[in-house]
């Protein structure tokens, strides 16, 4: 995949290219990384989502739209999102980091989707900023129910299967990769009774089991 395909899935094509480049530098690759604008890029993310939330839901409280942008804006969906766009691909690591699989490792993944977001406000203004992060999260906040608001996904799965008088979960750690301190997980979610089993990577177990839950739940509300 080339930045073009990365600029045409985002709806933005930069007049300054250095700045795309620079949201794609790891700091392991250059002195001119993406660090700055991952700075920037999370302020957005969170003003932008925030401002869409509190329009979509007139009669929420301030509690629960805090609780639903934490949900929304957190590692798990920007890795998500990393992943749908194929970043991985684009990312500039140094030798060290492309040997532990830096480009598949979730922190450094959604540090650089907050930098892309930064260096689309820098190139553009805040107004494309917002269409950019909109065009990608209003899928994530559709998916959204009032009745899950500071839930994570592990909890909802398991108040489901409580529901259904299903037994319980398990998680199975099947792999882990990388230097002790950099280590990517891959975790199975296994529900026998359902004959259900999804996998999830993240960079501590605890990611790792939340993707997997995610991925477990989401292939149950399909079904149902």
């Amino acid at each position: 995949m080339n930045r073009d395909v990365l600029c045409n899935q985002i709806g933005h094509v930069f007049t300054q290219s250095q700045l795309l480049q620079r949201a794609l530098t790891h700091r392991s690759y250059s002195a001119e990384h993406n660090e700055r604008l991952e700075f920037l890029g999370d302020s957005i993310l969170n003003c932008v989502v925030a401002k869409y939330l509190y329009g979509i839901y007139p009669d929420l409280p301030e509690g629960d739209l805090s609780r639903l942008r934490s949900n929304l804006v957190n590692q798990q969906t920007l890795f998500i999102l990393a992943q749908q766009l194929r970043l991985g691909e684009l990312l500039l690591l140094g030798e060290g980091e492309r040997k532990s699989a830096g480009f598949r490792r979730p922190s450094i993944l959604a540090d650089t989707m907050e930098a892309l977001f930064g260096a689309v406000f820098i190139d553009a203004g805040f107004a494309a900023a917002e269409q950019v992060v909109l065009r990608l999260y209003v899928p994530f906040i559709a998916q959204a129910d009032a009745q899950t608001l500071g839930k994570d996904f592990k909890t909802l799965l398991q108040e489901y299967l409580q529901g259904k008088r299903l037994a319980l979960p398990k998680y199975i750690v099947i792999a882990t990769q990388g230097e002790a301190h950099a280590q990517l997980f891959k975790v199975e979610c296994q529900i026998e009774q359902l004959k259900l089993f999804t996998c999830g990577e993240g960079s501590s177990r605890r990611t790792a089991e939340q993707v997997a839950a995610e991925a477990a739940y989401r292939k149950i509300e399909s079904q149902s």
